[in-house]
């Protein structure tokens, strides 16, 4: 069996909140190798590990859309994760969409700004992730998304 130092994280966010989100969760994955996707270009030496830029897209954005896929897939490919966490958006989805296919466990963490109803993201990564998560109590539902607590 493969120590945590063995096992691979992939985390995942755009720039912005949902980055800021997904390095209050940092913590979490001292025990493991970490290497980061996101659209903006980060200190790496703050990270404790690689970073890979993406294509900052929406899905209104199609073509930027398609090579934000590409390139993701490629960093699926080199950085072979053993587990995939994201707090959105569309890199995220993209990312646990294509973990899907190599039977990655992925998990999904719906921003803190989305208190009413989850993001489009959040709301379509109930197809492809392993675990969904929300940040408002309010949100979960017995068949998901689940309640454990907030980064924020």
């Amino acid at each position: 069996m493969k120590s945590n130092k063995q096992k691979r994280i992939l985390a995942v966010a755009s720039a912005g909140g949902h980055w800021v989100q997904l390095l209050r969760l940092r913590p979490a994955f001292e025990a493991f190798n970490v290497e980061y996707i996101s659209t903006l270009d980060y200190d790496e030496s703050e990270l404790n590990g690689k970073l890979h830029i993406v294509t900052d897209a929406n899905i209104s954005e199609k073509m930027k859309a398609i090579i934000m896929f590409f390139q993701v897939f490629w960093v699926l490919i080199k950085a072979r994760p053993n587990f995939i966490i994201t707090t959105g958006a569309l890199p995220g989805l993209a990312t646990i969409l294509l973990g899907k296919l190599f039977f990655i466990k992925t998990i999904w963490v719906d921003s803190i700004a989305n208190s009413e109803q989850l993001s489009l993201s959040g709301k379509a990564a109930k197809y492809f992730a392993t675990v969904r998560l929300t940040q408002w109590p309010g949100l979960s539902h017995t068949d998901g998304p689940a309640y454990w607590g907030n980064v924020l």
